[in-house]
C-alpha cells in the first residue's frame, strides 16, 4: 500500500457543499492538512476561521484558506464543488452551461499549481464536467473523476437498511449510470448479507415486491430535490461521501465506490462519464471492468450513456 503521508487536500468552493465537505474532512481526519479555496475573499476567509477555532476538538488536521489558488500548491488531492448551485425544479443538466465555464477556466490553473493531485469532481452536474475537465487538462481519466453516485448509493442503502431491519452496513446495492434523473440500482446483483434482495425476509419485514423496489429506486433519484425544496440545498451527505472519496485515495484502499470517470469500452459506453464500481486508491479510480449487468439494466445504463452524451454535445454548439 502507498498511504499518503502528510496529505493535504484542498477544496474548491467556500459555499454550502465545499464548507461541508470541509468540515467533514477536519472532523474525520481525513487529510493531515485542508486548504480552502474561493475567489470571494470575504466568504472563504470566515469559513476558514470558523473551521480553525474548532480544530481543539479535531486531532491533528489543520486548516487554511483564501482567495488566492497558491493555498492549493503542493495538494495530493482537490476536491472541486465551486460552481452555481441547483435551485428548485432545476435539473442537474440545466447547470451544465454556466458550471461548464467555470471548469474551463478553473482546471489548468489548479492544474498549475497542483500538478500531482488528483481531482474529484462534485460541482454538478459531476458527469458532463469530468469530461471537459479530462479534456482541458489532459490528464488520464483515472485522475480526474467525480463523486457521481456514492452518495446516491448511500441512500439507497438507507433506505434499504431500514425497510429491511438490518444496518445499512450490511447492504450491498449500487446505483450506477448518470448522478441525475436516469441513473438506476444495480437490482440484479443486490443483496443484504449474502442473500439477493428479492429473497430477504425477517419476522415484521417481509419481502420487498418489485413494485416496493421501484419505489425505493424513485424515492432514491428524487431525494436531492425533497431536500432542496425543504432547505434550499444538499450540503451534509455529499460533504461526508466527499471526504470518504479522500480517506480512500489517501489510505490506499482500493476500495469499491460508485465514482464516475470517463469510461472507455466499457459495455459499449466510450468518452462518457458515468458512475459504475471502481477502484479507489492512492492512484486515482479505475471502474471494474467485469461488473455484470442483466439486460434490462445494461439498455438502461446505455440510454443514461446516450443521455450524458447529448448534454456535452449541447455544450460544444
Amino acid at each position: 500500500m502507498e498511504i499518503i503521508e502528510n496529505s493535504k487536500l484542498t477544496v474548491v468552493g467556500a459555499g454550502s457543499v465545499g464548507s461541508s465537505a470541509a468540515y467533514a474532512a477536519l472532523i474525520r481526519g481525513s487529510a493531515r492538512h485542508i486548504a480552502l479555496y474561493d475567489i470571494a475573499t470575504e466568504k472563504v476567509e470566515a469559513e476558514v476561521l470558523d473551521l480553525a477555532h474548532g480544530t481543539q476538538f479535531t486531532g491533528t488536521s489543520d486548516i487554511i484558506g483564501g482567495s488566492d489558488i497558491t493555498v492549493a500548491a503542493g495538494s495530493h488531492v482537490v476536491v472541486i464543488t465551486a460552481g452555481a448551485k441547483q435551485n428548485l425544479g432545476q435539473t442537474r443538466t440545466e447547470l451544465a452551461e454556466v458550471n461548464a465555464g467555470i471548469i474551463r477556466t478553473m482546471m489548468p490553473q489548479l492544474l498549475e499549481v497542483a500538478p500531482n493531485a488528483i481531482y474529484v469532481i462534485v460541482t454538478n452536474p459531476c458527469d458532463v464536467l469530468t469530461v471537459i475537465a479530462q479534456e482541458v487538462t489532459g490528464l488520464p481519466p483515472e485522475r480526474v473523476f467525480a463523486s457521481g453516485t456514492v452518495l446516491d448509493t448511500s441512500r439507497l442503502r438507507w433506505k434499504l437498511a431500514e425497510r429491511a431491519g438490518v444496518s445499512t452496513a450490511s447492504v450491498h446495492a449500487h446505483i450506477v449510470g448518470e448522478h441525475g434523473d436516469t441513473e438506476f440500482p444495480l437490482w440484479s446483483r443486490a443483496t443484504i448479507g449474502t442473500v439477493p434482495i428479492l429473497d430477504w425476509e425477517l419476522p415484521g419485514h417481509p419481502r420487498f415486491t418489485l413494485k416496493e423496489l421501484q419505489t425505493i429506486a424513485v424515492d432514491v433519484r428524487d431525494a436531492a430535490y425533497k431536500v432542496i425544496r425543504g432547505k434550499g440545498a444538499t450540503n451534509y451527505a455529499i460533504g461526508l461521501s466527499s471526504a470518504r472519496i479522500v480517506e480512500a485515495i489517501f489510505r490506499d484502499e482500493h476500495a469499491v465506490m460508485p465514482v464516475s470517470t470517463v469510461l472507455r469500452d466499457f459495455q459499449g459506453v466510450d468518452g462518457v462519464a458515468l458512475s459504475v464500481p471502481s477502484i479507489v486508491s492512492a492512484s486515482g479510480a479505475v471502474p471494474i471492468r467485469n461488473t455484470s449487468f442483466s439486460p434490462e439494466e445494461l439498455e438502461l445504463f446505455r440510454h443514461s450513456a446516450h443521455a450524458l452524451a447529448e448534454v456535452r454535445a449541447t455544450l460544444d454548439s
